[in-house]
């Protein structure tokens, strides 16, 4: 196997001490699965599947950590998701009930709350404060983006006794744990990082799914039915919908297959013209004369090759230009030129999709993830995050996931299936 490949994952120190789980099927470090993955998942050339050993995610009869001397910490970084909630509250549930640790702190703000200077409490986690929150959506630790020096993160753990930290976020968050775990191993302290992946655009590379996707997708096509109304109830109707997805169109094209009422779908993978005999204002005047109306899904990073550069934000993401701003205006320019009249009309569902409650399917999946991240924990693996790959939960290297950002690949059998559910053509540039 390529380094490029390295499913290894990491622990902090033999386990010695017998675990006080009581009806669980213990599943040992040696109790690897063997998978082929779909090189196309992993953004590969299509050079037939690729091999692989995989962790199997789960209990483990011995652990590196007594659980009756174990304090936890739980941090939430980046924007909100559908699910986070649900995570911590699985977390909180399975140390205390089930390991029966002393203590799970709740870091508040981000990794803001690892630093004394902004000076946030950390709160005292328990079954009873969390009881109830996986009602609401959002986080009760709150969050925060940028950069933290991991030398002040690992001396503020190092003041708090913390053993175990579980970090939700996304692709920046789990390269700051990588950071975090580089300086805990340089200290040589026998603390354990554990990522738990975070992201509504689905973007987090060797992830199947990430939590909180289901539930947006499931909002999402609630606001792409009223476009559909509002696209019918005028003559020459067009409803736009704009959907988070800064590198990935993963939200816009599943809740395109959802809802068949989608006639073009733009995403960030996929390239597109304004102008021209095959621009995208040519084929949308093509369907208004043919049906009459129109709905428009657009991922919040498509057509960014249109814009100047305009900088990073904290979190080191890229300041994306207003693409909705941008088809509205010409929509509106092209179609007074030709003397056709239409009415557009335009809904941003983005922050209400983020901040909603999980879905079932997401609450069963979040409370399998906080379940699983314990267990690795406790067992002392470190480095790691806990991840879905063909329906088995796994444990994966922060060094795999952090490779590179996964994105939508529009070569695959999967975009050609939007693309005949949208009728789009495959491709809306001009040839040079």
């Amino acid at each position: 196997m390529t380094q490029k490949y390295n499913t290894s994952i990491e622990t902090i120190g033999p386990a010695k001490v017998t675990s006080p789980l009581p009806l669980w099927r213990y599943i040992e470090d040696r109790g690897k699965v063997p998978m082929h993955l779909d090189p196309e998942m992993i953004g590969e050339p299509p050079n037939g599947p690729i091999p692989l050993e995989i962790e199997v995610a789960g209990p483990r009869s011995n652990l590196f950590f007594d659980p009756s001397k174990t304090k936890c910490a739980i941090v939430t970084c980046g924007g909100l998701c559908p699910g986070i909630n649900d995570v911590i509250r699985a977390i909180v549930m399975e140390a205390f009930h089930n390991y029966r640790v002393p203590s799970v702190l709740g870091i508040r703000f981000g990794l803001q709350g690892f630093i004394p200077r902004y000076g946030h409490p950390v709160d005292e986690l328990t079954p009873h404060s969390v009881s109830h929150i996986h009602e609401f959506g959002g986080t009760i630790l709150a969050s925060s983006r940028g950069f933290q020096p991991p030398e002040d993160i690992v001396d503020a753990m190092e003041r708090l006794n913390i053993s175990i930290l579980f970090m939700i976020g996304g692709d920046g968050t789990m390269k700051a744990a990588q950071a975090i775990e580089r300086e805990v191993s340089k200290r040589g302290n026998k603390m354990s990082i554990i990522g738990i992946p975070k992201t509504i655009d689905n973007d987090v590379h060797f992830v199947s799914k990430t939590f909180g996707f289901d539930t947006a997708v499931e909002k999402a096509t609630e606001a792409i039915r009223c476009a559909h109304t509002e696209a019918l109830g005028a003559p020459n109707g067009i409803g736009m919908v704009k959907l988070m997805g800064r590198e990935s169109g993963s939200i816009a094209a599943q809740a395109t297959m959802a809802l068949k009422e989608v006639n073009y779908v733009l995403i960030p993978e996929d390239k597109f013209h304004l102008h021209g005999n095959n621009g995208f204002l040519a084929h949308l005047e093509k369907r208004l004369q043919k049906r009459g109306h129109a709905v428009v899904v657009v991922a919040e990073g498509a057509g960014q090759e249109i814009f100047e550069r305009k900088g990073t934000d904290a979190s080191g993401n890229i300041i994306l230009g207003d693409i909705c701003s941008v088809l509205r205006e010409e929509i509106q320019k092209y179609f007074q030129k030709k003397g056709m009249e239409i009415t557009l009309k335009f809904i941003d569902p983005s922050y209400i999709i983020r901040s909603v409650p999980a879905n079932s399917n997401d609450r069963v999946y979040c409370g399998f993830l906080g379940q699983h991240a314990v267990h690795a924990g406790m067992a002392g693996k470190t480095s790691m995050v806990v991840s879905m790959l063909q329906d088995r939960y796994v444990y994966l290297p922060l060094s795999l996931v952090t490779q590179k950002r996964k994105t939508l690949n529009v070569n695959s059998n999967y975009w050609c299936s939007v693309l005949a559910s949208t009728g789009q053509p495959s491709s809306m540039l001009n040839p040079e």
